[in-house]
Order: C-alpha cells, then structure tokens, then sequence
C-alpha cells in the first residue's frame, strides 16, 4: 500500500473525483482517500510511476505535496 497527501480536497466529490482519477491508471487498484488527513493510499498491481500519479492528480484539480 504506497499513502501520498493531497491538498485540496474539502469534500465528498473531491474523494470520488480523486479515486477515479488514481483508478483509471494502468496497476493502481483499491484506492482509499481519508478526507480528514488529506491522505490517499492505494494498491500498486505492477510498478505506478510517481509522475504519472502527480499528473493524474493534477488534472483532476488538485495538488501532490
């Protein structure tokens, strides 16, 4: 299970729109976002590249960090 932070969030949608966003990557599975913390783990099936994972985020209008 890798955990990152992201700013940003302040609501329900802000969780779902970040775990669609994490689950359309190829190897990332079972997505959980604590809206409290800011944090997000996820499952890694294969290797996720943590670039990929920032840009992913980023569109989805948030920040990594």
């Amino acid at each position: 299970m890798k955990t990152i932070k992201v700013k940003g969030m302040s609501c329900e949608h802000c969780v779902k729109a970040v775990t669609k966003a994490l689950q359309e990557l190829e190897g990332v599975g079972d997505v959980k976002v604590d809206l409290n913390t800011g944090q997000v783990s996820y499952e890694e099936n294969k290797p996720v590249d943590d670039q990929a994972v920032k840009e992913k985020i980023s569109k989805a209008g948030y920040e990594m960090g």
